[in-house]
């Protein structure tokens, strides 16, 4: 067999296995098989996860863990759901004034 023949055949294999792999996991391996169309109560969420789109999963998930531990996923089509997002990743301004000018002593020998 020729050496361009074996390159083809090589390439060939390659773009096969690589085909074959993304096939089988590509938007397949979320987080979050059921979403969730309600927050329900803010005061007993304890932590947000933001996942974005990845090779792996085509969407993006939001998971919410509550304070007795419980994991549930939301929808982020909702509109309070993208409400709640925004506040959360509204930038907090400080009301905490800083000084204007730094003043220095110097010694006089």
């Amino acid at each position: 067999m020729s050496s361009t023949m074996k390159v083809f055949l090589l390439l060939a294999v390659m773009v096969y296995i690589s085909k074959a792999q993304l096939d089988g996991t590509s938007g397949k391996d979320c987080l979050c098989r059921n979403v969730r169309n309600a927050i329900g109560s803010r005061n007993n969420i304890k932590d947000i996860q933001i996942h974005p789109v990845t090779l792996y999963c085509d969407q993006v998930e939001i998971v919410v863990t509550l304070n007795s531990g419980l994991r549930y996923c939301l929808n982020p089509r909702l509109k309070a759901v993208q409400k709640l997002m925004a506040k959360i990743m509204k930038p907090v301004t400080s009301t905490t004034a800083r000084p204007t000018e730094l003043t220095s002593t110097t010694a006089r020998v």
